[in-house]
């Protein structure tokens, strides 16, 4: 493939190159990309707005992660903030910065992901930025959505006596990280060996490629349910679930052997002789919709043909906030999954 130096472009000249096709899917989308600002029109919603910085080295590893893997997983993870306010995404910002490694056809690759996750979520690119990098490659994204007012779902809603739901099986994107990181190791560390992926490839995929569960929106939304309070899990379902429960003022109980886990994690975590249930409690990234109802609303979630789980129930606060396992032991929940600014 032929390699153009993104100098030979400039700024104005790469932003051209990868938006000059795009067409607005949105009636909100009133002016895109090509003025000094895009300009939107909610006449009768509320806007929702969420921001995501990615930085080379922290939150990605570009010897494992192709470029347009990235870009998906950037688009989708902004998205994913929307669906858990439960609205509906509209449009993004893109804002690169780039160091002089990588390429015109190298950013169009990175492009290509966050057209198609866009693509798939009905998203218009809408506007950004392009500045040079010192330090590897920097993606901010500004997603836009909008909801109803008396729809958008907060953190602080919970009930004691709600429900406790997530969607999707948790676990698997760490489980994939573990993965590529093992297969790192082995690659940097012995002449001619390949990685070795052969069975384990819906783990890599929810790693690389994870999706906005814009579905489960839509589909709480056609049964009438609307959740109390609501997260997407980008930190671990502990973390989450202890974010609701300060913000509610309350507590909880989830189920051990309710915590929804997929074969190929199950397989991963013996392999790697790790604990699968502390895996799905803070592997996070996994970008499933953790969220609470109302008990009325029981008959209703039970009679949807939906990747929807039943985890456990909203308690009083002086309850506390606790795992019950397998053989009726209860343990403190505690917020063990990504911290932004750790020492580690």
């Amino acid at each position: 493939m032929s390699r153009t130096d993104i100098a030979t472009l400039g700024e104005f000249g790469l932003i051209e190159r990868l938006t000059k096709d795009i067409q607005p899917q949105n009636s909100s989308t009133l002016r895109g990309v090509g003025d000094d600002c895009a300009v939107l029109h909610y006449p009768d919603r509320e806007v929702l707005v969420t921001t995501d910085l990615l930085l080379e080295g922290i939150h990605f590893d570009l010897t494992y992660v192709p470029l347009r893997h990235l870009g998906y997983k950037a688009v989708m993870v902004n998205l994913s903030d929307i669906c858990a306010m439960n609205g509906t995404p509209r449009q993004i910002t893109v804002s690169l910065g780039l160091s002089r490694k990588f390429s015109v056809e190298a950013v169009e690759e990175l492009y290509d992901g966050m057209r198609l996750a866009c693509k798939r979520c009905g998203v218009d690119i809408v506007g950004g930025d392009t500045v040079s990098s010192l330090t590897g490659l920097t993606i901010s994204i500004t997603a836009i959505g909008e909801a109803r007012r008396e729809d958008i779902v907060y953190r602080s809603g919970a009930h004691p006596t709600d429900l406790i739901c997530v969607s999707g099986n948790l676990g698997a994107a760490y489980m994939g990280l573990q993965l590529l990181e093992r297969e790192k190791t082995v690659l940097h560390s012995t002449d001619g060996v390949q990685p070795d992926f052969a069975g384990k490839e819906y783990i890599l995929e929810r790693q690389l490629k994870p999706e906005a569960r814009l579905d489960i929106v839509r589909t709480l939304a056609e049964a009438g349910i609307r959740p109390t309070a609501m997260m997407d899990i980008s930190d671990g379902l502990s973390s989450e679930l202890l974010h609701i429960c300060k913000q509610s003022g309350c507590g909880c109980r989830i189920y051990e052997d309710r915590i929804p886990i997929d074969y190929e994690t199950a397989v991963m975590a013996e392999e790697l002789d790790m604990n699968v249930i502390t895996c799905a409690l803070n592997g996070g990234e996994d970008y499933e919709l953790l969220f609470t109802i109302p008990l009325g609303d029981y008959d209703k979630v039970e009679a949807l043909d939906a990747d929807i789980h039943l985890i456990g129930h909203v308690t009083a606060p002086e309850l506390g906030t606790l795992l019950v396992t397998r053989d009726g032991a209860e343990i403190a929940l505690r917020a063990q999954g990504f911290t932004a600014f750790s020492e580690e």
